[in-house]
């Protein structure tokens, strides 16, 4: 039996599931949770412990078709600036609730595009946000770049406010394929971008690069996948694209008759892996590669890979708190999630008050379950032993969930003593191995293509 047909005996080029950047994931939040509680839960945080910290910047000068991020689209500089001064309102909101001495692990600014933001814009959020809450002893400050929306003022300004990781998006350097998700995006131009930002002292760059493209071949992602390593990019995030153009409109000018098919998929994914590996980088988790000096590898070596809304990390914060429209947060007691719309997410504000309008308390087995599901993203493995210490739960119940597992994937899985596992042949089915701990009902429509 080939590999495609064992794993298509086991529906994966029919599955739609989530990412599991989260459990509960986004489309189970509802309304509950709201300002008053994301208040306590700020208050609650320990004095003087480490969090992370997200902003959420939704501005672009072009929206890019294959994006189903929450961004808009402006010309004008106006609806910016008025933002980033909303942003230092919620800042001061933040700062009154949030216990003294608190430090932050990571502190991640994306979007949209946050290299929209003015060299003068960036400074001064930056000093008010550490003036909450500095930068911990070997903590990150990273910046979604856009390569056409950067130049080496903003660069000087990010790094003389303390950035020293930079995330560039690539997507494919294939020009037709560029046009056709509306993303030109020279390969110089990444290039010259990425030379300017080692030229500045920062020394981690991550860059993005996806799969499943219209138009895309294994020849044209070998092409951007070598193109992508003269970057000499310390991670990279091989996603797979997301064509769900029922949830994001954009993605209807994307031709649907140009986009490979799910079995086409798993095998460019499978070239582009392959050339990673090749070119001395460790796999991580499902779809990331990385340096094996970089801190994610350290991370994987150790055991210590973590999930959350950007995909892996290293940051084993308990914490991290979303500033912006449309953030997340997440806490020991649950998520809470900003409102959506910038105009709703600034009245609150400017009222004096958090905009939070949705989310989820952890209740029963959440906890357990989201570290299984954490476990198998990041491991490939749960652990018998850790789960057994953390939770409480009954060993027989413990297993009786492991069997279920293995039950949904005969033959596919290995239940020891130790702990359940994916092996390597396997993998390509993680997503959907996790979606077996998963309490919460979820129709196919809300997620991407399980390859």
């Amino acid at each position: 039996m080939t590999v495609h047909s064992q794993l298509a005996r086991h529906g994966l080029f029919d599955a739609r599931v989530p990412r599991y950047t989260s459990y509960p994931t986004a489309p189970q939040f509802a309304g509950g949770v709201g300002p008053e509680d994301f208040a306590k839960w700020i208050a609650a945080v320990p004095a003087g412990s480490e969090i992370s910290l997200y902003m959420h910047v939704p501005f672009c000068r072009r929206l890019c078709w294959f994006c189903a991020c929450r961004t808009q689209g402006t010309v004008s500089d106006d609806p910016v600036i008025a933002y980033a001064a909303m942003l230092h309102q919620e800042i001061a909101l933040l700062k009154r609730h949030l216990p003294k001495g608190v430090r932050l692990s990571r502190l991640h600014w994306g979007g949209g595009t946050p290299t929209m933001l003015s060299p003068e814009l960036s400074r001064d959020l930056a000093a008010a946000i550490f003036e909450v809450a500095p930068l911990a002893e070997g903590g990150e400050f990273s910046v979604e770049i856009d390569p056409m929306e950067v130049d080496a003022a903003r660069l000087d300004a990010l790094v003389a406010a303390g950035m020293n990781r930079v995330s560039i998006g690539v997507q494919d350097f294939d020009p037709k394929i560029q046009a056709a998700i509306g993303r030109e995006q020279p390969y110089d131009t990444t290039l010259a971008v990425a030379k300017m930002v080692r030229a500045r002292g920062v020394t981690s760059l991550n860059a993005d690069i996806l799969y499943g493209l219209p138009h895309q071949s294994q020849q044209t992602i070998l092409d951007s996948v070598e193109k992508l390593l003269a970057l000499s990019p310390d991670r990279v995030a091989l996603y797979g694209y997301a064509h769900v153009p029922w949830m994001s409109r954009r993605q209807q000018m994307i031709p649907s008759d140009a986009m490979p098919t799910p079995e086409e998929r798993l095998d460019l994914f499978e070239v582009a892996r392959q050339s990673f590996l090749a070119a001395g980088y460790d796999e991580i988790g499902i779809d990331h590669f990385a340096k094996p000096s970089d801190g994610m590898a350290k991370a994987a070596r150790a055991g210590s890979l973590r999930r959350n809304f950007q995909g892996y990390t290293e940051d084993t914060s308990p914490v991290l708190i979303g500033l912006g429209a449309s953030s997340i947060s997440r806490f020991p007691q649950g998520y809470a999630q900003n409102a959506s719309g910038t105009a709703d997410h600034t009245r609150a504000i400017r009222a004096g008050q958090f905009s939070t309008h949705r989310g989820h308390r952890f209740v029963g087995e959440d906890r357990l379950r989201g570290r299984i599901i954490e476990a198998l993203m990041c491991d490939f493995h749960v652990s018998r032993g850790e789960i057994l210490c953390d939770f409480d739960i009954a060993p027989s119940a413990l297993q009786a969930l492991f069997e279920a597992a293995c039950a949904a994937f005969p033959q596919m899985l290995e239940l020891t003593e130790a702990g359940l596992s994916i092996p390597p042949a396997a993998r390509p089915l993680t997503r959907m191995v996790a979606r077996c701990f998963d309490a919460y009902s979820a129709t196919t429509a809300q997620h991407s293509s399980a390859v």
